[in-house]
């Protein structure tokens, strides 16, 4: 099977862009930029998935001196520096390393104490995705990475302070309904609490089309394995394109004033349905699809798929927890600055809980943990507590129960 050219059908059908949406902002800001790159030492965590990966690309066309890649994902690893290195277009440092390896070992701290300071730290580790949220051990998990592991590494900081250091957050940050917003909004508390103490910053942004593990991804796996295509048909998302993930999480980092929040002037008309973006997928590749009622309907008609034949795809309605029909950036409460940038808005206002509060609820997750008896409702409610806006769905459903 001859697969799309993904790049070319996220800009006529998805993004609806051929150049970057922060293409002027990075042309204003170039001599920053450059200044603040060129001949600097970089460290990323969580380099080797769609977002940390498009962060290296637009940070390397300014030279960095040393690039550092951490991720717990070693094929990863190794099919990102194969794809540097065969890049005409991109410089790979002389001095560049990879490492497989988890930002909360022991390896990694005797690695960095090693090294010495960096000038610039991006940390894109965590929980991204919706469906993490199960039960009580796979938030357990989500939280152990987004919160308690990221602020283990602002503590170890503090001795080794960056220039500059981003940490990722998500969309689904605001006014959360899910238990992955909810832990990256109180990730954002987090690394609020010590941006006074280090120049630290965030981006909130929109799903970034056929990334890693997306369900745009995963329509690829589905055509290769000959299988149906199911998805929502009543969500809508913004988009942005894999290398403008990556470019706005760069200005975020390097532009970005300590405590910032940078997000996409994204208009609710730009907003997509999975089921447009399907539909159109399948017109991009001049196939007919044929709907069906059912999984069990979709699945039976695929064990007959040939190259000519409709496809099959189902479309439901969002029946799982934790999942929101539209996405924002920012809450009515939030003081917004719309003016700075062309393309990027920032949250200015955002909370600045002290180190003792923070220390309470990390102390309270923390001990919970260790008692096997506690329930996904116990976690929720610690997270109320410093996230009263955290107004979680629960279906009883989860999307591994789907397609």
């Amino acid at each position: 099977m001859i697969l799309p050219n993904i790049s070319d059908f996220i800009q006529s059908n998805i993004t609806n862009r051929k150049e970057s949406f922060f293409k002027n902002d990075l042309e204003k800001n170039k001599k920053k930029l450059f200044r603040e790159i060129n001949g600097k030492s970089i460290l990323v965590i969580g380099g080797a998935g769609t977002i940390g990966s498009s962060y290296i690309k637009a940070a390397l066309r300014y030279h960095p001196s040393e690039l550092i890649v951490v991720d717990t994902n070693e094929n990863g690893l190794t099919e990102l520096t194969r794809t540097l290195r065969s890049d005409s277009n991109i410089i790979v440092p002389e001095s560049y390393l990879t490492y497989p390896m988890s930002f909360n070992s022991i390896i990694f701290y005797k690695m960095f104490r090693s090294h010495g300071k960096f000038d610039i730290v991006a940390n894109f580790a965590a929980h991204k995705h919706v469906r993490s949220e199960k039960d009580q051990f796979s938030i357990e998990a989500m939280i152990k990475n987004n919160v308690i592991d990221a602020k283990k590494f602002l503590d170890f900081l503090k001795s080794f302070k960056p220039k500059h250091f981003f940490c990722v957050s998500t969309d689904k940050a605001a006014n959360p309904v899910n238990v992955m917003g909810g832990s990256k909004k109180l990730m954002e508390h987090v690394i609020m609490s010590y941006s006074n103490n280090l120049k630290i910053t965030t981006a909130r942004f929109a799903n970034v089309a056929f990334s890693n593990g997306s369900l745009l991804y995963g329509f690829m796996e589905r055509l290769l394995q000959r299988q149906p295509i199911s998805c929502p048909s009543d969500v809508k998302r913004f988009f942005v394109s894999p290398e403008e993930s990556g470019e706005i999480c760069l200005l975020t980092c390097i532009l970005g004033k300590s405590g910032d929040i940078y997000f996409p002037k994204l208009d609710s008309n730009q907003l997509v349905s999975f089921k447009k973006i399907t539909i159109d997928f399948f017109k991009y590749l001049e196939r007919e699809i044929k709907l069906f009622d059912s999984e069990d309907e979709a699945k039976k008609a695929s064990l007959s798929i040939s190259d000519l034949s409709p496809y099959p795809v189902y479309f439901f309605n969002s029946d799982t927890s934790g999942e929101k029909l539209y996405e924002e950036f920012y809450s009515n409460n939030d003081v917004v600055d719309l003016d700075k940038y062309e393309s990027i808005g920032i949250v200015m206002n955002s909370a600045k809980p002290t180190n003792s509060a923070i220390e309470s609820i990390i102390n309270e997750l923390e001990l919970i943990f260790n008692n096997e008896m506690y329930k996904k409702s116990d976690i929720i409610k610690i997270m109320n507590k410093l996230i009263p806006d955290f107004k979680h769905i629960e279906k009883g459903k989860n999307l591994d129960e789907r397609m």
